[in-house]
């Protein structure tokens, strides 16, 4: 077995890979690669205020392609590191093809609007921590996820035609998105029912997260998709399988839960932008009717 400081290595590296994102965009001259986004994607204007921590944040909006004509309110997912959803021109290292893959999934009957905020460059760290660790400062992610519980949901409620209830809201994220989201659905379950869980950066909190996700249960009718790589290394894979089995194994009625670990799978924007689509469709499909024999949590075939 590698020594513990090297272990810590590999997955800080692991961590960095998404985390410069921030840092490249908030240094770098404007990129030259072309924009890639759909039609369905617009950016509010002007960027939006985070009380908590006084800062401004851009955020980008995803409508389904009948949105216009249609008149119908649509279910709600929100998403972190915004600038890697839609466009290549703003992401680090690829985008996640979320409005093509939606513009897909609304043939097919799935048809939601998707949220995007941008992450804050080299606070990024900060403001997807929900624990503290005195390796990286500061945890900032209590007051970036009331920012979008009280203040971003509700405008975009205002602004376009939602179907606000905690039955269609969700939220998803990777590295630390996936422990923002771990932590959204778990301090705010009035909130939101469903959560997709990429490669969530548990190690960042430490046994801290098993304790307080322990005090903060879930509802029954909650969504999760967890999702990891099989490349991530040790300290990745590690806890998000030790999380996996507390989730699971928790006391009362178990929330409908997917979790894969893809063996050949790295810590990059490719995994995840295969992943995104199934997450969907676990997440946001009607539910099938019950198996026979079968067991709360099971994943559809």
């Amino acid at each position: 077995m590698l020594p513990a400081t090297v272990r810590f290595l590999v997955a800080a590296l692991a961590l960095l890979a998404s985390t410069l994102a921030g840092r490249a965009l908030a240094t770098d001259e404007p990129q030259a690669r072309p924009g890639t986004a759909g039609s369905g994607v617009h950016v509010i204007e002007p960027p939006m205020r985070i009380p908590g921590l006084d800062r401004m944040r851009t955020v980008r909006i995803y409508l389904p392609p009948g949105y216009a004509a249609s008149g119908k309110h649509y279910p709600v997912l929100y998403m972190h590191d915004g600038q890697n959803l839609f466009d290549d021109a703003t992401s680090y290292a690829g985008e996640w093809g979320v409005d093509e893959s939606l513009d897909a999934l609304a043939k097919d009957g799935i048809e939601l609007i998707v949220v995007g905020i941008d992450h804050g460059g080299d606070k990024r760290l900060n403001e997807l921590n929900a624990w503290p660790n005195p390796r990286f400062g500061a945890a900032e992610n209590a007051a970036y996820t009331d920012f979008i519980v009280e203040t971003l949901k509700p405008w975009v409620d205002d602004h376009y035609r939602t179907r606000p209830g905690r039955e269609d809201t969700g939220i998803l994220g990777s590295s630390m998105g996936g422990l923002a989201s771990h932590y959204a659905i778990h301090q705010y379950p009035q909130v939101f029912s469903r959560a997709g869980i990429f490669s969530p950066a548990y190690w960042v909190a430490g046994d801290a997260v098993f304790d307080w996700t322990a005090a903060h249960r879930l509802r029954r009718d909650s969504r999760l998709y967890f999702a990891a790589g099989g490349k991530e290394g040790n300290d990745m894979t590690g806890p998000f399988e030790r999380m996996v089995a507390q989730v699971r194994a928790a006391p009362g009625p178990q929330p409908a839960l997917h979790a894969g670990i893809v063996a050949p799978a790295e810590h990059n924007e490719r995994f995840w932008r295969e992943e995104f689509p199934k997450a969907v469709r676990f997440l946001y499909a009607p539910a099938p009717p019950a198996r026979e024999g079968g067991r709360a949590g099971d994943p559809a075939p």
